[in-house]
């Protein structure tokens, strides 16, 4: 086993400067993500600094207009959260379907959408919610915040403060789970906002992570209805293929998800 120190900063500016003066740093969340790699040695940090209780990460606010949550917020906590189930169901229903119940109350929406793990349900909901990312050091909108499999517009040492997401007119997301880990093989989150645009994200089948599909946009901007999406097709080379699905497999999937997150517009659809 390689040597790694562990750090539990109290604040926020004791995590970023702990981050700063160390060699080979990483922050710790969840580790759902980070945790597999270690095991694999595909990663070896000299420091893991755990941001976890960081009082300034936590929390929820909904506003008449916004669904605002703390980056270090679990899974759990969103889920059970009567506010944001009344502000954005598919977006509790999504924290909800997220592994299992040891892996939802240790898993945070930070750590999710923070290192954009292709399996991910998080960065659906923030790509198709038109969510803005706020940070130590700045704001990101979701648009700009993805950049392919396991990479995001995070600066070293940066930290995912809090996720703001836009509150649309309705909602749905549907998943295929993996029968084993519970994550996502193909989902697909469509939200249709107050002004009238539709935003269609895709997790767990892109070969580049999470991304819109903006053909079927198209199609639901004309007709908001699953039926406008019969006989839609995603190109397979744009999807994932490996020990669990091929990507022509992948594909279908993708389609099938879409069609059933309209279908069941204010809630979640999951296999």
């Amino acid at each position: 086993m390689y040597a790694t120190t562990y750090h539990k900063p109290k604040t926020l500016a004791e995590a970023v400067k702990l981050y700063t003066n160390s060699d080979e740093p990483s922050y710790l969340s969840g580790g759902h993500t980070l945790i597999p790699t270690l095991k694999s040695r595909l990663a070896a940090p000299a420091h893991l600094i755990d941001v976890r209780n960081i009082p300034e990460l936590f929390g929820i606010e909904v506003t008449a207009d916004k669904v605002i949550i703390g980056s270090a917020t679990k899974h759990a906590v969103v889920a059970a959260s009567g506010e944001i189930k009344a502000a954005i169901p598919a977006l509790s229903g999504l924290a909800g379907s997220i592994g299992d119940v040891q892996v939802r109350h240790m898993g945070t929406i930070g750590g999710s959408t923070a290192n954009n793990d292709p399996a991910a349900d998080y960065p659906a909901a923030v790509l198709s919610l038109d969510a803005t990312l706020h940070t130590d050091r700045r704001e990101i909108p979701a648009e700009d915040y993805f950049q392919g499999l396991y990479t995001t517009a995070l600066e070293p040492g940066e930290i995912l403060v809090r996720v703001e997401f836009k509150t649309p007119e309705i909602a749905g997301y549907a998943k295929f789970r993996n029968p084993a880990s519970r994550y996502s093989m193909a989902a697909s989150f469509v939200a249709r906002h107050r002004d009238g645009h539709i935003r269609v994200a895709i997790t767990g089948a892109g070969n580049e992570g999470v991304f819109r599909w903006t053909e079927a946009e198209e199609l639901l901007t004309v007709n908001f209805s699953a039926e406008a999406l019969e006989g839609l097709t995603i190109d397979p080379s744009r999807m994932m293929g490996d020990m669990h699905a091929p990507a022509d497999y992948r594909a279908h999937l993708v389609a099938v998800m879409t069609r059933r997150a309209v279908q069941n517009l204010g809630g979640t659809h999951i296999l």
